[in-house]
């Protein structure tokens, strides 16, 4: 596996993107956008993850170069970045991607704000092709009725932000507007997939979402 930091020109200015690339390609590539932690080495290990699965692995950074250590310092940092500049950076991330690599179908994973701008772009973004986002926010309804890509939402039943309302009003959406929308939730708390952080993790819910969201994007990628 090789790593990599590549430029991102996007219309608000340049950032970076982490690149993990495979050893063995399986020639799909999955962007994975960050928790409101910024661009951490967790996320990188993610990528990384990825990459030992076949998959080239792709982490732009949404913050340009910031990242929190406390909670009150990563929900400033999210609170400062316009939904608008993080699509870009996205959308720009799948455009240079594809000039570069020539791939033009993607996946796209998130983790609490990141699932939020995974989703969202799933429903604005051109070439994304999959996602699974995991308890991010559901967009309001006029975007969330351009969702045309299969996707996997991921939550838990014990989060307190992405609660069984949320949840529901994403799951009545889907019905109502007949969107590829899976729904699947698991018996933990917020970010239970973050192995570094212990007193939210559970592994046996975060092992089996990983094997789902590989399954999904090689099936559908």
């Amino acid at each position: 596996m090789a790593e990599e930091i590549i430029t991102i020109p996007t219309e608000h200015g340049d950032t970076t993107a982490y690149v993990a690339r495979p050893e063995s390609p399986n020639g799909k590539a999955v962007i994975v956008i960050q928790e409101y932690w910024g661009l951490n080495d967790h996320i990188r290990d993610i990528a990384r993850r990825y990459a030992k699965e076949g998959f080239l692995a792709v982490a732009p950074d949404l913050y340009r170069g910031k990242t929190a250590t406390t909670p009150t310092e990563a929900a400033q940092l999210m609170s400062e970045l316009p939904l608008d500049d993080g699509i870009a950076t996205i959308r720009a991330t799948v455009n240079e991607l594809h000039k570069t690599t020539g791939v033009d179908h993607f996946g796209i994973t998130g983790f609490c704000m990141g699932g939020t701008y995974a989703l969202r772009s799933a429903c604005l973004v051109e070439g994304i092709s999959a996602a699974v986002p995991f308890y991010g926010d559901i967009p309001e309804e006029p975007v969330l009725q351009k969702l045309r890509v299969p996707t996997i939402f991921i939550s838990a039943t014990k989060d307190g932000w992405i609660n069984a309302e949320k949840v529901g009003q994403l799951e009545d959406a889907a019905e109502r507007f007949e969107l590829p929308v899976e729904s699947v939730k698991y018996e933990a708390d917020h970010a239970f997939f973050n192995d570094t952080r212990p007193e939210v993790y559970v592994a046996e819910a975060a092992q089996d979402a990983w094997a789902m969201a590989v399954a999904f994007f090689e099936d559908k990628l």
